[in-house]
């Protein structure tokens, strides 16, 4: 059977107010014929995607199932209006999402090299703590600067470029402050942040940007584990110690799994060549 976009948009509204009328409101639409929009959905598709209450609605299984998918398919149909749109465009681009300081220091050399790749074309910089996966996904980027194992690297394709250990980053009066190391066992129970894009399961105080984590930190609100080359741009009141025992932050450049862009795979051998030894063969996307 055929579904519109219209009724996944619809089926998902409801899925995610668990409440008809607020999903018609979110929707812009009347409740009515919203309802009537699910239970022919449902009629069509023979399978109870939601439980009605006098309090409102919750999913069933299979409309828990249904909700996942319909989120991936109106993200693809999404993502392939945007990459129709820029493929058309009369002047082709790349953009690289990136979060500001998290390059490892090597973003001028993998534009100058990829500038001098015969056929390169302009390289647009879109900033970004918890979005970044998310843009190449979904069409915004075609390429992004992100860190394993921090980032969610599902669905996307990546070489690695660079790998550092990690520093504690404490108050200057923190009990830890006076030893020459710590371990992650020392960190247990220790108050640490959380950020956008982190895999599922992780737990801390959300943060959104280095400012503000380091502005916590110094007021003893938290520690933070981060690659080492923050120490260049700790702020007063703040110190770092190394954490032998962390696992090392790998910077990755990512793209899209499925992708047969030249410009894609051009700049991704770029990247790569900045801090990969000539012999090496990383995989690559190919174009067709």
């Amino acid at each position: 059977m055929d579904v519109q976009t219209r009724e996944l948009r619809y089926f998902v509204a409801v899925a995610e107010e668990l409440h008809f009328g607020r999903a018609a409101h979110r929707l812009g639409i009347a409740q009515p014929p919203l309802s009537r929009a699910i239970r022919q959905l449902e009629h069509r598709m023979d399978v109870a995607l939601l439980e009605r209450t006098s309090r409102g609605v919750r999913l069933t299984a299979a409309g828990e199932v249904f909700l996942t998918e319909s989120r991936l398919a109106l993200d693809a149909m999404t993502a392939a209006v945007r990459r129709a749109r820029r493929a058309a465009a009369t002047t082709p681009r790349l953009v690289l999402a990136l979060k500001a300081g998290g390059d490892g220091g090597l973003l001028l050399a993998i534009l100058d090299r990829y500038a001098a790749t015969p056929g390169a074309v302009p390289v647009d910089l879109a900033f970004s703590v918890g979005e970044r996966a998310a843009m190449v996904r979904d069409g915004r980027a075609d390429l992004a600067l992100l860190h394993r194992p921090q980032n969610d690297l599902t669905g996307l394709d990546s070489d690695d470029l660079h790998v550092e250990r990690h520093v504690v980053v404490l108050p200057e009066g923190h009990p830890l402050a006076g030893r020459s190391s710590v371990s992650m066992a020392d960190l247990r129970d220790q108050p640490q942040p959380r950020w956008p894009e982190a895999r599922p399961g992780v737990t801390g105080h959300p943060v959104t940007g280095a400012d503000q984590l380091l502005q916590l930190v110094r007021l003893g609100r938290m520690v933070a584990v981060l690659p080492e080359s923050v120490r260049d741009r700790l702020p007063p009141g703040t110190v770092s110690r190394p954490v032998p025992d962390a696992e090392p932050s790998t910077l990755v450049i990512a793209w899209r799994r499925e992708s047969t862009s030249l410009q894609v795979a051009e700049f991704v051998r770029a990247a790569t060549s900045v801090t990969t030894p000539a012999q090496s063969s990383p995989v690559r996307p190919t174009a067709q």
